[in-house]
């Protein structure tokens, strides 16, 4: 019955998952169908082998996040100037 109104209505997606910046999952309320989106940006059904993508893409974000972040505190410590008197 739920798969009914998606076929009439269109699917009711709300976001459950940020992988990256531009790359996101979702699913739909009514059928509980999950979709991302695409190298295009459109979306598309989450099958294994996007599920898989997503996966890896999120990890290599995430690893990108943290060097850029303590690359930055790195940063601030290595080039104080200290006083002392």
């Amino acid at each position: 019955m739920r798969s009914i109104h998606c076929k009439v209505f269109g699917h009711d997606i709300k976001e459950t998952k940020r992988v990256t910046y531009h790359v996101r999952e979702y699913k739909c309320k009514n059928c509980n169908k999950e979709f991302t989106t695409n190298s295009n940006g459109r979306l598309t059904e989450l099958t294994p082998k996007f599920k898989e993508i997503n996966e890896v893409l999120e990890r290599v974000h995430n690893k990108r996040l943290l060097m850029a972040i303590n690359k930055q505190t790195t940063f601030k410590q290595d080039y104080l100037l200290v006083f002392s008197h």
